[in-house]
């Protein structure tokens, strides 16, 4: 954030939560896990996000079959620099009635590494945690796959995934 961005802070806590992360890799390769619907399924709790990342389309993010988790519109897109999206959460009766939100997804090249900075913004004054709660573990899962090539392997990470050839399910 630069020092002429604000926020609005109601009722003692944020309308905004923002997550910084450090990976080793280019802004190309970082744009390609956000916006490839299969590598994002590796990190991202197994849930497959579909668009054509032009400004102003619509993108979908589900579990085919399963479950849907969210919908929204492509505000800016600036590969490999900054992707701004309207958020529609799915998942629940509870998260729909929170209406729509903003995450804004933006890449800066730092040595051999990227700062990728994630701000959820436009929440309800007591928005549901639900919004914003996953979104460590996913950044954790993009991480680690982008530096080492493998899947985080907690619980929640693999919540949706599927299971590698050969494993029992």
């Amino acid at each position: 954030m630069n020092e002429e961005q604000t926020y609005t802070v109601v009722g003692g806590r944020g309308t905004m939560t923002v997550f910084e992360i450090y990976i080793r890799t280019t802004p190309e390769r970082l744009w390609e896990a956000i916006t490839d619907e299969e590598m994002r399924a590796r990190y991202s709790f197994g849930v497959r996000t579909r668009s054509d990342w032009t400004p102003g389309s619509g993108y979908e993010s589900s579990v085919p079959g399963v479950i849907e988790i969210a919908s929204g519109e492509n505000l800016e897109v600036d590969p490999p620099r900054r992707l701004v999206q309207s958020f529609k959460a799915l998942w629940s009766e509870e998260v729909e009635r929170e209406g729509t939100s903003r995450v804004t997804w933006e890449i800066e090249p730092v040595g051999s590494s990227c700062r990728l900075t994630v701000t959820h913004d436009n929440l309800g004054e007591s928005a549901n945690g639900e919004l914003f709660g996953g979104w460590p573990m996913i950044l954790s899962g993009l991480k680690t796959l982008l530096e080492t090539g493998e899947l985080l392997d907690t619980p929640a990470s693999l919540r949706y995934a599927e299971p590698a050839a050969g494993e029992g399910g």
